[in-house]
């Protein structure tokens, strides 16, 4: 392995080889915007670190020595060799990270469990591939930060910019098997009458509530209030796996716990509307084949997994 005490300075090797292909300092330096005497003395530095003449002065310029040839060619083939890889590190990065925003309940239940398939069945195609979330309450476009792809929730609007839709909206209600454990339920009616727990909108978005699901069903809520408010989707299925009462669960996130008979679900007062799940590139522009095939992937992935 070379140490630094046998190689001269890469910065001497950079203007000498610009100097040599050129076959003058003055427009050595007029490429490395610097001066024709400080090319001189970095060219006098490196023929005496080398212990040998480098340049032949003549009339108008300066030729190479057979020294000069022999470093020439070495030191094009190795700044070509550095300028190739540090492409490849540059390109990386792009080619197989992916920075991700979305809300907490996505990223929980839409995400975090499907990852590692993704990655297990592209992981050849796209070798040391990166996925990062940023998780916050109301993600939007519009304050992406660094985030290549943002996943929200929202109206069919979003189908007018470069965008998935993922999942259409589809609620049911879910409780614990303690909360519902010697009762009969055989109407929607039975459920309204135990706790609630109830998903607030935040920024005007316009989540199905208990009011919506009551509504398409005949009945109302008579002022009941609800167990439990929060405008986190997340802390609702913590509470209603507490046992602490019923809350609508948006299809397909919480399935998983549904089918393992973690949650109890009733997908017979199911109800569903036109708002969503939306993956929205947010520079369509730099979009890589990474990003499309993890797009197309979570799509078919959660439409598949959406109960009928």
């Amino acid at each position: 392995m070379p140490t630094n005490e046998a190689l001269p300075p890469l910065q001497s090797l950079v203007v000498f080889e610009s100097a040599a292909r050129h076959l003058s300092f003055t427009r050595a330096a007029r490429e490395l915007g610097t001066t024709q005497p400080a090319i001189s003395q970095q060219i006098r530095g490196l023929e005496a670190n080398l212990n040998s003449l480098l340049f032949v002065r003549i009339y108008r310029g300066v030729e190479l020595t057979e020294a000069g040839n022999k470093l020439l060619l070495a030191t094009q083939k190795s700044l070509q060799s550095l300028t190739s890889v540090c492409d490849d590190i540059r390109q990386q990065p792009k080619n197989n990270r992916i920075t991700v925003a979305t809300d907490f309940a996505f990223a929980t239940y839409g995400l975090m469990p499907k990852l590692s398939e993704f990655r297990n069945l592209y992981q050849n195609e796209f070798p040391d591939m990166d996925i990062r979330l940023q998780t916050s309450q109301a993600p939007e476009v519009e304050n992406k930060g660094e985030a290549d792809i943002v996943i929200l929730f929202g109206a069919d609007h979003y189908q007018s910019q470069d965008s998935y839709q993922l999942l259409s909206e589809k609620v049911y209600p879910v409780c614990s098997k303690a909360l519902v454990e010697g009762k009969q339920i055989d109407s929607l009616a039975d459920l309204l009458n135990l706790p609630l727990l109830k998903l607030n909108a935040l920024n005007g978005k316009p989540w199905l509530n208990w009011d919506d699901v009551a509504h398409e069903y005949g009945l109302t809520l008579n002022g009941v209030n609800a167990q439990l408010e929060s405008d986190n989707f997340t802390l609702l299925v913590q509470a209603a796996l507490a046992g602490q009462g019923v809350s609508l669960a948006w299809s397909p996130l919480v399935d998983d716990l549904v089918q393992a008979g973690i949650l109890v679900a009733f997908p017979q007062f199911s109800h569903s509307s036109n708002n969503g799940y939306h993956l929205i590139f947010t520079r369509p522009e730099g979009r890589t084949p990474l990003m499309q095939v993890f797009a197309q992937w979570l799509s078919d992935n959660l439409q598949s997994d959406q109960l009928n």
